[in-house]
Formats: C-alpha cells, sequence, structure tokens
C-alpha cells in the first residue's frame, strides 16, 4: 500500500526538525560543508585559540564562530606561508646534515662532476613531473571552487525556497477555504436555478428527465431536417453562385474597357483632339429642332 502523500505543513516541520537536529545539538543542523570541523575537531579548542592568538595575522578566527569566506581564505594564506617556511627550512638542515656527513664521513663522499650532472637530469626530471603535477593540482583546485561556487548558489536557492515554504500552508489553507466556499455557493446555485437550466438537469426527477430529453430530440430532429434540406439545395445554390460569378466577371471586363474608354476620351478632349462625339450631338440637337419645327412642337 503506497504511503500518503505528507501535507504542506508536514513537509515543512520535517525540514525544520532535520535542520535544527532532533535532539537540538546545534552541530547537526542542515549545512552543505563545515569547512573548519576537519582542522579543529582533533584539537583542543583552548590550545587552538592560543595557538591563533600567537599569529601576526589580523584575519584570524575563533573557532567558536562561524567562519567566513575571507577568514578561511586569510587561514589559507597563512597556512601557506607556515609550510613554506617549513619546508625552506627542512630542506636546509637535510642539506647541511648531508653535507656534514659527507666531510665526517670515512671515508669521505667525494661527488664527481658526472655524478653532479646526472643528478641534475634527474633535478630536471623530478622538476618537470613537479611542475606536471602542480598544473593538475591547479586545475583540481579551479574545479572544486566551482563546485563550491554552484553548491553555495545551490544553498542559497534551498533557503529561499525553504522561505517561500514556511508561507505555502497558510496560503494553501486559505485558497481550499475559498474553493470550499465557491463550491457551495455554486451548489446552492444549480439547486435554485430553473429545471432547463443545463447545469440543473441532473437534478430533475424521472418524468421531467423524460420530457426534457423529449425536447431535446425534438430539436434534434429539426436540427436534422433543416440539414437534409439545406443539403438538397446546397448543389442548386453553387450553380446559381457560379452562374454570379461568371456574370460579375463580364461585368468586371465591361467596367474596365469603359473605364479606358473614358480616360482615353477625357484625355483627347484635354489635348484638343475631336472624337466626333460633340459633332454628332450637335447634329442630333439640329435634327431634333427640325422635327419639333415641322410637327409643331413648342419647346
Amino acid at each position: 500500500m503506497a504511503a500518503a502523500p505528507l501535507s504542506p505543513a508536514k513537509a515543512y516541520a520535517k525540514i525544520q526538525q532535520i535542520q535544527q537536529g532532533q535532539n537540538g545539538d546545534p552541530n547537526t543542523e542542515l549545512a552543505i560543508l563545515r569547512i573548519s570541523e576537519p582542522i579543529t575537531s582533533s584539537l583542543d579548542v583552548a590550545e587552538f585559540s592560543r595557538s591563533l592568538s600567537k599569529r601576526a595575522s589580523d584575519a584570524s578566527i575563533n573557532p567558536s564562530e562561524n567562519p567566513t569566506p575571507a577568514s578561511l581564505e586569510a587561514d589559507l594564506t597563512h597556512y601557506k606561508e607556515l609550510f613554506s617556511k617549513l619546508r625552506f627550512s627542512y630542506l636546509e638542515q637535510v642539506t647541511k646534515e648531508k653535507f656534514l656527513r659527507a666531510i665526517v664521513g670515512d671515508p669521505p663522499l667525494v661527488v664527481g662532476h658526472n655524478e653532479n650532472v646526472e643528478l641534475e637530469t634527474k633535478l630536471a626530471e623530478v622538476k618537470k613531473e613537479l611542475k606536471n603535477r602542480k598544473e593538475e593540482v591547479r586545475l583540481m583546485v579551479e574545479d572544486m571552487e566551482k563546485v563550491g561556487r554552484d553548491l553555495a548558489t545551490r544553498y542559497k536557492n534551498v533557503q529561499l525556497q525553504t522561505t517561500q515554504l514556511a508561507t505555502l500552508p497558510k496560503e494553501i489553507a486559505n485558497l481550499e477555504s475559498t474553493i470550499a466556499t465557491l463550491r457551495a455557493s455554486q451548489a446552492q446555485h444549480a439547486l435554485a436555478a430553473d429545471p432547463s437550466n443545463p447545469a440543473s438537469s441532473q437534478n430533475l426527477s424521472l418524468p421531467a428527465t423524460l420530457s426534457l430529453l423529449a425536447e431535446r430530440e425534438a430539436e434534434l430532429a429539426g436540427i436534422d431536417r433543416q440539414l437534409t434540406s439545406m443539403q438538397t439545395t446546397l448543389p442548386r445554390k453553387t450553380r446559381e453562385a457560379e452562374a454570379m460569378e461568371r456574370e460579375l466577371s463580364v461585368l468586371e471586363r465591361r467596367k474596365t474597357e469603359t473605364i479606358g474608354q473614358a480616360r482615353e476620351a477625357q484625355r483627347k478632349k484635354l489635348e484638343g483632339e475631336s472624337d466626333g462625339l460633340e459633332e454628332m450631338g450637335r447634329w442630333y440637337r439640329g435634327a431634333e429642332a427640325t422635327l419639333k419645327k415641322l410637327v409643331d412642337v413648342e419647346n
């Protein structure tokens, strides 16, 4: 059987429980990485504080406080300087010891030129390998810094989402209350509505339902008859439309020709050319006047 899904309130309470720890221990608080813990966990806090007080750097931090990126960077620089000095002192002491052993040894160790050349060759190879290792370490550090920045961004997003999640239960409760109120109001309106309303048709009695069904079937039958009559008249209407389109195309062509003739006549008139229409008009008017005089028709 599948487990029931957690509500938003329970989910938020679960996150708070994980962050604060079940026993109230602050060390169990949810965090990405505790950088200072591997350094200070195996040391006595008081002794470590005394050792930190001897440092010349002002950026030293108290291990009981939360470390910051700036303080961690200062600590890293300080430790690098210490280890560099320690390495130099170690090499100096080892070199002195080897030199003294070579001098006071019986017989004394004498190094020739060929041995120096071989050592220089080996030293060059070792330096080359060391350089490659340093490059690998540098790339690894860059990758770790990139991952660290990514984790920091993701952690900030998680904190923001946790803050938003804290307000979700109240908002969800308000929305659920609003939905319940709207559903109750909708049910009341559906019951009080007209029985012919489709929203309230499901609450009708059997006779009213049969009557409504008969009305709907009659409406569907009327619609089917209208569709049948339209399908029978559709071919005739299509032919009429095609004939009208042909007539319209002829009229459009005549219109175009008439417009062209009118423009041509207007152009000739503007240019002073005679197209014979005015002479024909004067002749018709003279003939009309003559005929009227012959039949004794007054103007």
